[in-house]
């Protein structure tokens, strides 16, 4: 009893710290599997369709292009603020590269800015802070 005691005290929390970095992780892939599926959905249309930016930050956000507020979103606490689209249209200078084969091309970019996964164990493992998480992808003219 006593040595099972001893070695919980240990097994315990490095238990819970792999689950919750397990967790951490899974949401990460989440989030950034939204993104390259919304910079996909994107590159098949024109740069500055306000209709199309919408849907594509549905996508990220809920993974599908038709949403609703009681839509359960692909991370906890994801939103659709956290979305950033950057196409021809918001930055001509900077996605508008003319040094290449194909001539004139366009690139999106969808990034997710700001998420926080909160974590069961705080006391353990802390919040965690993510970076800009992102896709960019040609996108037709």
């Amino acid at each position: 009893m006593v040595e099972m005691a001893a070695l919980m005290t240990v097994l315990l929390p490095l238990i819970f710290g792999i689950t919750e970095y397990g967790r951490a992780i899974y949401q990460y892939n989440a989030i950034a599997k939204g993104a390259r599926d919304s910079v996909r959905y994107l590159s098949q249309y024109a740069p500055g369709d306000a209709v199309r930016i919408t849907e594509a930050k549905c996508l990220a956000v809920f993974g599908k292009i038709n949403c609703n507020d009681s839509d359960t979103p692909l991370a906890d606490g994801l939103a659709m603020s956290q979305v950033k689209v950057i196409d021809g249209s918001t930055d001509a200078t900077g996605y508008k590269l003319q040094k290449t084969g194909r001539g004139v091309i366009n690139l999106v970019t969808v990034q997710v800015n700001g998420y926080v996964f909160n974590s069961v164990i705080s006391s353990l493992i802390p919040d965690i802070r993510f970076g800009p998480i992102g896709a960019t992808m040609v996108q037709v003219l």
